[in-house]
């Protein structure tokens, strides 16, 4: 296995980890949740939910808001975490949720010379009123325990893959540097 195969494996797993990202989110009715969402190199973000049809979430493109096909449920309910998606955050803020915004939600970005295929799909799941599912405010427990898992399972694929690699080179450099004994070998 060569260092530049290596490389590519190691930088293929840390790609299908964030680039296909899959999370459950919980949030109480009336709440605000943050479903989040990240890509370098963003110039805009589609934030969608299963069932709308043609109609979106959230549309940012170039510093605006698209607002001629937005669902309606979501108009004056939603915003960016970061308006400028500096570090490529594109996270959605979704206001007083009800049980009716339930559902998969998916982040579309449209980087320079990509297509545009969801980079994160969420589900959510809201609790009815006066229910409680042990979460904050804003929901920010589940999301700050999603990330901290997202965070330790990025970390030990990388270090794995590292560790791997470099125990397959020296075993390949020690079978390079062999030489049998003196008399085994042909003169």
């Amino acid at each position: 296995m060569s260092s530049s195969l290596c490389s590519t494996l190691l930088f293929l797993g840390i790609f299908m980890f964030v680039s296909g990202e899959e999370k459950n989110i919980t949030a109480g009715s009336g709440q605000n949740v943050t479903l989040p969402c990240r890509a370098p190199n963003t110039i805009g973000v589609k934030w969608s939910r299963a069932g709308l049809g043609d109609e979106y979430v959230l549309f940012y493109r170039n510093g605006q808001f698209d607002l001629e096909n937005q669902h309606p449920s979501f108009k004056n309910r939603v915003d960016l975490l970061d308006r400028q998606m500096k570090d490529g955050d594109v996270s959605l803020i979704l206001k007083n949720v009800t049980i009716n915004d339930a559902g998969t939600y998916e982040c579309r970005v449209f980087p320079k010379g990509r297509n545009n295929d969801p980079i994160s799909i969420i589900y959510l799941h809201v609790d009815p009123p006066g229910q409680t599912g042990g979460h904050t405010e804003d929901g920010s427990v589940w999301l700050i325990a999603g990330l901290s898992v997202s965070a330790v399972i990025l970390f030990a694929a990388a270090v794995g893959g590292f560790l791997i690699c470099r125990k397959y080179k020296r075993q390949q450099q020690s079978q390079d540097s062999y030489k049998p004994p003196v008399e085994q070998q042909h003169v």
